[in-house]
């Protein structure tokens, strides 16, 4: 950004905020429900996000009143790698029931959301996350978001090696401001991390890495494995992906500029991969990522926030201008990437052995939502599991739960006891609805212009019926669903997408990579979503007819190229 453009209005809420303070604690204080627009805006930065029930909106509309918006709070964690011991998680599943709406959300980038917090509850809420040692601080606004790795356990083993320096790099890019404690806390520090979650050595408006503006936009991190890209890497501003020798880590090629963002109409918007721009040794990655952390702080777009993410960055200045950036800021050249790329992806569901003799289960949980209902008793299960056990639960980017912990002999009981909640093993889910997610969307969403968590499984159900009578059940893509175009599920990389244009009507994308590693191209624009599948059966055919032995879907749809799939068929674009 030039010195002399003008900055938008929420980096002007940031520089007046005195270290994300502004009068949040006495806007809490008033107990008036709700905060105001600036407010509402550094509740980001502490994990919160302010919300209304927009089912209610409609509801009051339609008997005519114009009461006060219905507002909620959604508090998010920040869990580093999606880690929690028994303890935790029974904590934050108590929490759910009596501050929440009764449940949990698993997120993309391996957090918990708790939906339905009203005002008069948010600091008891988030003072009980900290005391269980969990953080929310740096879950939401224009900071490093959760630190995502793969979770599955592997004692001994590489990945717990990486999933410590991810926990090391989150610890060192939380905010140092005491805001969170002062607020929060009661000028408590936090527990955990390194001096304590945000810093607890920190002094009023210290931001060392982060400065009095905080970053342009938020900040994505991600560590993957080249045999299992669990975490889309390259969906992130900032990826580590593993460079190993055998068990040896050697280190990391560094991946920057990527993001799923974008505005429909905007063409100067866009969803992006990011780029091998260097290599990093293990003990260069903290390092190496907080230079990256201060070149998009102080160079990144603080006058248009659709152009903040350090995507758009890379694409104006070019990739060259800015590895010399951050040589500039590292002070010393580093080598060139190595030779190594994303070759396969797990789901990490089923029962695995975690390296010391113990197992681990993974669980399914339809597009994150972990809760009971009539004919499955999921929440209840697991938390069944949990206190029976003493398992560890960690939670996976793509929106499922890990049991760890769980010695050979009390396998069959782990299987009795889902069972008897109604939970059904992984082996019975067909292989699309395996590999489908959504994000929150309506309700509580205020971007969201149509549905996807509430719609996704109908839509799943419908699918499974047409791949079966075309003969190719046995189809292996990821599906995706989003409520608006800012790709929260990361729909953009997924073999078949649906992304919310406008009440109940989608924009269609095919032949992104189940790898995350290709995005996929618009193929129909405001579908209805009763048409959804109507729409993408034709694909369906010619997959069946001209696919290559082992070949997926969207790689299948990248072959042939959309404007020949359109060929011949009725679709809006």
């Amino acid at each position: 950004m030039l010195p002399d453009e003008p900055l938008s209005p929420a980096e002007r809420v940031k520089e007046e905020s005195r270290g994300l303070r502004g009068d949040l604690a006495d806007q809490l204080a008033a107990g008036a429900g709700h905060f105001s627009e600036a407010g509402a805006q550094l509740l980001k930065f502490h994990g919160t996000y302010q919300q209304e029930d927009r089912d209610q909106r409609r509801e009051r509309r339609r008997g005519g009143t114009d009461a006060e918006p219905a507002h909620q709070f959604m508090v998010r964690c920040k869990l580093p790698g999606g880690v929690l011991t028994g303890r935790q998680y029974l904590v934050i599943d108590e929490l759910a029931e009596r501050y929440g709406n009764g449940t949990l959300r698993v997120t993309t980038r391996q957090g918990n959301q708790f939906h339905g917090v009203l005002q008069g509850d948010l600091k008891a809420t988030i003072r009980a996350v900290n005391d269980a040692l969990v953080t929310t601080l740096g879950a939401c606004g224009d900071v490093v978001r959760n630190v995502i790795s793969c979770p599955a356990p592997a004692v001994g083993g590489l990945r717990e090696e990486v999933l410590a320096i991810a926990r090391r790099l989150s610890d060192h890019l939380l905010p140092r401001t005491r805001a969170y404690h002062e607020i929060w806390l009661d000028g408590e520090p936090v527990t955990g991390g390194a001096g304590g979650a945000g810093g607890a050595g920190g002094t009023a408006g210290t931001e060392p890495i982060y400065g009095t503006r905080y970053l342009p936009r938020k900040f994505k991190v991600a560590f993957a494995f080249p045999d299992d890209n669990c975490c889309d890497v390259h969906s992130n501003d900032l990826g580590f992906l593993v460079v190993a020798a055998g068990d040896l880590l050697v280190g990391f090629n560094v991946l920057v500029g990527g993001g799923m963002g974008r505005t429909h109409g905007k063409e100067d918007t866009y969803p992006r991969l990011a780029d091998a721009v260097a290599f990093a040794r293990t003990h260069e990655v903290v390092e190496v990522a907080e230079a990256i952390v201060r070149v998009q702080r102080d160079h990144g777009n603080r006058g248009d926030r659709r152009h903040a993410r350090l995507k758009y960055l890379i694409d104006a200045r070019g990739l060259d201008w800015f590895r010399d950036q951050l040589e500039r800021e590292l002070r010393r050249p580093l080598p060139p990437p190595a030779p190594v790329d994303v070759t396969a992806i797990e789901d990490h569901l089923g029962w695995h052995d975690q390296g010391d003799g113990r197992l681990f289960l993974g669980v399914f949980i339809e597009n994150g939502r972990i809760r009971d209902d009539e004919s499955r008793r999921l929440r209840s299960g697991i938390r069944r599991v949990v206190e029976k056990l003493a398992s560890g639960v960690r939670l996976t980017p793509q929106q499922n739960l890990l049991l760890t912990d769980i010695a050979e002999r009390d396998r069959r009981l782990v299987e009795r006891i889902l069972d008897d909640h109604g939970v059904a093993p992984h082996g019975a889910l067909s292989t699309v609805r395996r590999w489908s997610l959504a994000c929150p969307a309506l309700p509580t969403c205020g971007l969201a212009l149509a549905e996807a968590e509430r719609a996704l499984p109908e839509v799943i159900t419908q699918l499974e019926r047409e791949l079966a009578e075309l003969g190719v059940a046995d189809a292996a893509l990821t599906v995706r669903m989003t409520g608006c175009p800012n790709g929260c599920a990361r729909p953009y990389t997924a073999d078949l997408a649906f992304v919310g244009r406008s009440l109940n009507k989608y924009a269609v994308f095919v032949g992104g990579s189940m790898l995350g590693t290709r995005l996929g191209s618009l193929y129909a624009d405001l579908v209805p979503r009763d048409r959804l599948v109507a729409a993408v059966r034709p694909l369906f055919e010619r997959y069946r007819d001209e696919r290559r032995p082992g070949e997926r879907f969207g790689d299948f749809c990248d072959r042939v190229g959309v404007d020949a799939l359109r060929a011949g068929h009725s679709v809006s674009v």
